[in-house]
């Protein structure tokens, strides 16, 4: 890899033995991926991934301890994923001890370390940095040094930044360092499609599971998609924009996608159209009976398949204020309609901080809390990962937590239906 002075300058020592071999990292790294140089992070947040306390993560809290003393701090405030704890979450009281005492007895000086390193604030815990309530939004062409999955493939698609999927503490040491390798999605090439999907539905497929189907075809390449703005449209309002966000995560999730296209929608298809798409590429086709096939193999992880729901999350990733806004009205018709004041499984909806702050705010916070769902600005994949959890007989409409834990997974209006009926 060819660095420029500055670069050589601080792997040499000229900032302490400590820049030097986080600067150390970010070359072996990118000589692993062939990278010919490094480029300067251009975006003026960072976003860490790595949010939770858990005690097994000692290695973690020496390096940040090291980092700290060595004076390598973030050269740009950082935004960080969801915290795994909420005390409104409902809990068993064995449940509470495993998390507070066992799991994450580490929450409480991590936060501290993450503050010295250059967190934002206390309200910078999601992983949807990029709602314009937390305001974490990189520019279109920036270069992020950020490892989470749902964001990386946000800020790639729907902004058009540029960012590879890194990861964990990789994404913190471009922060520090200032630079990242150059390979992969940050390059022109690799931004360009190897793969075209033709959407032939006759409605418009539910994002979670289109983008789960196109996640496990396609895994780490990238997917240009045809026929999806005639359901979504050519603009990105907010309604596509929380759209895409949920699809992304599902292609994250169930493949390795860092980036997506889509025909007259997202930046760079509007820009550069059909050239982006390489020579070559293989097509996939997409109908109802597709989408049918992707969700009827779903794995059930329940014990019981039979089991009632015990608890439902939905917002994985984080919601937006206009699906909170959406989610609240369509429950509370719902309930209506079938004559009941509040849902008959225990719902958690998870958003940011800053989300949750403005939305309970508003007469829609009071019309969700009358419903007797919860909103939390808990990260639901840290809370089902532990052995208790995995007991539970837990449904969400995420196909990111569908993925990672034993939740079962049911469409958004499944998911509807099931809350605002009576239990039987």
């Amino acid at each position: 890899m060819t660095l420029t002075q500055e670069q050589q300058d601080i792997l040499g020592g000229s900032k302490g033995e400590t820049m030097a071999k986080v600067m150390q990292t970010l070359v072996l790294y990118g000589d692993a991926f062939g990278a010919e140089k490094m480029v300067p992070v251009t975006s003026t947040k960072g976003h860490l991934v790595t949010s939770f306390g858990l005690k097994v993560m000692k290695p973690v809290y020496n390096l940040m301890d090291q980092l700290i003393e060595g004076g390598a701090f973030s050269k740009q405030k950082f935004s960080v994923d969801p915290k795994p704890l909420d005390p409104n979450v409902p809990a068993s009281f064995l449940e509470k001890i495993v998390f507070k005492k066992f799991m994450y007895s580490m929450q409480d000086s991590y936060d501290s370390q993450l503050a010295k390193l250059g967190l934002i604030d206390r309200d910078s815990y999601t992983c949807t940095c990029y709602m314009d309530e937390v305001g974490n939004i990189p520019k279109k062409g920036d270069y992020l040094s950020w490892a989470e999955s749902s964001a990386v493939v946000y800020a790639n698609s729907v902004l058009g930044a540029r960012c590879n999927r890194n990861s964990g503490i990789i994404e913190l040491f471009g922060s520090i360092a200032g630079f990242v390798p150059y390979f992969g999605l940050l390059t022109d090439e690799g931004r360009k499609a190897t793969w075209v999907v033709e959407i032939k539905t006759t409605k418009k497929p539910e994002a979670q599971i289109l983008g789960s189907a196109i996640g496990m075809k396609v895994m780490e390449d990238v997917p240009y998609v045809k026929g999806l703005d005639k359901w979504i449209g050519n603009e990105l309002t907010d309604d596509a924009k929380a759209y895409l966000k949920d699809f992304g995560a599902a292609t994250a999730s169930n493949g390795a996608v860092g980036l997506y296209h889509i025909d007259g929608l997202t930046p760079e298809a509007k820009e550069l159209g059909e050239s982006l798409i390489a020579e070559g590429a293989k097509v996939y086709v997409i109908d109802d009976d597709e989408l049918k096939r992707v969700q009827d193999n779903y794995p059930v992880m329940w014990k019981d398949i039979s089991a009632a729901p015990k608890l439902c999350f939905v917002g994985c990733p984080h919601l937006s204020m206009a699906q909170l806004k959406e989610w609240t009205d369509n429950v509370t018709e719902a309930l209506k309609k079938n004559g009941l004041s509040k849902v008959s499984v225990p719902t958690v909806f998870t958003a940011a901080p800053a989300v949750c702050e403005e939305f309970s705010k508003s007469p829609y916070g009071k019309k969700l809390k009358d419903t007797g769902i919860i909103l939390s600005y808990i990260c639901p994949l840290m809370y089902m990962n532990n052995p208790l959890c995995k007991k539970k007989a837990v449904i969400t409409n995420s196909n990111k937590l569908r993925t990672y834990t034993t939740s079962r997974y049911y469409r958004s209006d499944e998911i509807l239906d099931i809350i605002t009926k009576e239990v039987k």
